[in-house]
């Protein structure tokens, strides 16, 4: 302790450094650092690696296996749709175009605000004539309706109050008497599928107002007002 002191080393200290001499003596008597130097010295050899075997693959000829079946239908006799299918002659064919399915293809010119609200004035006033016994309501033209998306919300305290809780096949009757089935979404209160023929065919634009009067529990009578383009107005001035 006394040589510790003189030193001016710590307790710790002390007990450190012999810890640190005493495991140089043995790394010593094991003679670990000859071992250490001689394996730095020694050559780099590359480790044996095992040669990769290459796959020849040979052409071969491929047969084509029978399709699987389930159990319950290997016994039924296969079924060629070549055979059973329809001549072409007999196939549905796409009606042509008729030339008012074209009409809102074509720019009617802008409508003004005075415009849209004289059309669903007039559609206000044709109601008002109808006969009150069959509810109706007065529905103005968005783009959204009649040029894209051909999505007819339907008001919702007419639907709630008139029309069918599930969803339903509802006609469109025009002014002369024509028919035109849509599909009616009870859970979206508005009309989808049939939509869009029914107002392509009847050249339906934005600003237009429609009365559409309930004749029957799923037919509506619709009373289209057109709304006169600014090109028009000017042409009247």
């Amino acid at each position: 302790m006394a040589a510790v002191a003189k030193q001016g080393m710590s307790a710790y200290e002390a007990a450190r450094e012999r810890t640190v001499l005493e495991n140089k003596r043995k790394m010593e008597a094991l003679n670990l650092h000859h071992l250490s130097a001689a394996v730095k010295e020694a050559p780099k050899t590359p480790s044996p690696m095992k040669q990769k075997r290459r796959r020849i693959i040979e052409d071969a000829v491929v047969v084509p296996s029978p399709p699987r079946r389930s159990r319950r239908l290997a016994n039924l006799p296969e079924v060629k749709y070549a055979e059973i299918a329809p001549h072409s002659a007999d196939r549905m064919t796409r009606s042509p175009r008729r030339p008012t399915d074209l009409i809102h293809l074509a720019s009617r010119g802008s409508i003004s605000m005075k415009a849209r609200m004289e059309a669903a004035r007039k559609a206000e006033e044709l109601e008002s004539q109808l006969d009150p016994e069959f509810p109706s309501f007065v529905k103005a033209m968005l783009h959204s309706h009649v040029v894209r998306g051909f999505w007819l919300g339907l008001p919702s305290h007419f639907c709630d109050t008139y029309m069918p809780k599930q969803d339903s096949i509802v006609t469109l009757v025009d002014e002369k008497d024509e028919e035109f089935d849509t599909n009616y979404l009870a859970y979206k209160k508005g009309l989808s599928g049939g939509w869009a023929g029914f107002a392509i065919c009847h050249g339906m634009q934005d600003g237009d107002a429609a009365v559409f009067q309930l004749i029957k529990p799923t037919t509506f009578k619709v009373h289209i007002i057109r709304a006169a383009s600014d090109d028009h107005s000017e042409e009247d001035e």
